[in-house]
């Protein structure tokens, strides 16, 4: 009895990790496929709670930055850059033995507030703004050179309908802005994968402009490894034979396919919500916040299968599929909870509010065993 007694005393101060090592993790399992990715905050990156470092150590490969690596947060001033969270970043990942990726080097949300504007306020020059470009891509690319193993170069640059988006860096210097960007990243680091990415992906009009975008870069002759297909994706949507030809046409036009920013909005949307425009904001009310205490069980099986389903369409194009990254790391962290209502209560996440891996999630394992 004593020895037994002993023995239950001493596994009660094993690391949560080490009671656990004999259970299947998705970067256990899903990790011989692809790698497998959480986006981190800057609290996350620095902290020392075990509850949150097991939680993305025992579940994750790779990781990415949330923010700390957007324009208007690592490059604030011209002459100034703030690498104090970003190179925390690269050393967590290096402490843990994960992989980096990098988010984004040219946006037009979240860009350098100066970048587009002389010191008098007026619009810069295409030329001004090309060399801005230049940079910037350059001097945070390099920074990192052989510690990241591939960079969202553009992000959101077409819209739903197919065009482009009007933003600064196209209204200034045209659509050449997205080749320039390529062919700055690939000049920095030529051993750095490098990606456009997007959002709603799914729809046609928008799949048919990113095929196109990416043969003109191809035949341009610039380096484009991958399409990175966010996948802000709800309780009701995308329509997944939508979402499955999108992964069909990328792959056919020549790159991988990566699912860069995965989770499942579970609450109602405003009338007019659309994609994952950062943009959109709208007044907060009871009848858009139905699962304060918890989903219910009709919800929670409608959240289970939406995992399963996109984790079923990518277990057949494993070939072409090199990472799956969740935006986030839990459901009280995830930017869903203040996006596009703020105030929420949200569950989009594989990992709940006490870093406890959902149950869905061995189904998910059981795909790929």
């Amino acid at each position: 009895m004593r020895k037994l007694t002993q023995f239950c005393l001493g596994l009660m101060l094993l690391p949560i990790a080490a009671v656990a090592q004999n259970q299947p993790t998705m970067k256990d399992v899903l990790g011989k496929y692809f790698l497998v990715g959480t986006a981190l905050n800057s609290h996350q990156i620095w902290t020392h709670d075990p509850k949150i470092v097991h939680a993305i150590t025992d579940n994750f490969n790779s990781v990415v930055a949330e923010n700390c690596m957007k324009g208007e947060i690592i490059h604030p001033e011209e002459d100034y850059y703030d690498w104090h969270d970003a190179d925390q970043l690269v050393k967590f990942a290096e402490q843990h033995k994960m992989t980096v990726h990098g988010h984004c080097l040219v946006w037009h949300s979240q860009a350098p507030k100066w970048m587009f504007t002389d010191k008098e306020g007026k619009e810069v020059t295409r030329e001004v703004l090309i060399d801005r470009m230049y940079h910037h891509i350059t001097n945070v690319v390099k920074r990192y050179k052989g510690k990241i193993k591939g960079w969202d170069v553009v992000n959101e640059a077409i819209l739903d309908n197919g065009e482009y988006r009007q933003s600064p860096y196209y209204k200034i210097i045209g659509p050449d802005f997205i080749k320039l960007a390529f062919i700055f990243a690939h000049q920095a680091d030529p051993d750095a994968e490098l990606y456009y990415n997007d959002y709603s992906m799914s729809i046609p009009a928008k799949r048919n402009a990113v095929v196109k975008l990416v043969k003109e870069l191809k035949a341009a002759g610039c380096r484009i490894d991958a399409v990175g297909m966010q996948s802000h994706n709800g309780f009701n949507y995308p329509n997944l034979e939508d979402y499955e030809n999108s992964i069909k046409a990328f792959i056919a036009a020549g790159v991988d396919v990566q699912f860069t920013e995965l989770d499942v909005n579970m609450l109602p949307n405003p009338k007019s919500f659309g994609g994952a425009e950062i943009s959109q904001n709208y007044k907060y009310n009871k009848e858009l916040n139905p699962y304060v205490n918890g989903l219910t069980k009709a919800a929670q099986k409608t959240f289970d299968q939406q995992y399963l389903s996109s984790f079923k369409i990518y277990r057949k194009y494993v070939d072409h599929i090199k990472r799956v990254t969740l935006w986030g790391v839990d459901d009280g962290s995830s930017w869903l909870n203040g996006w596009p209502v703020p105030g929420r209560t949200n569950y989009g996440l594989l990992i709940d509010r006490n870093y406890k891996v959902k149950p869905v999630v061995k189904e998910i394992i059981k795909l790929y065993e």
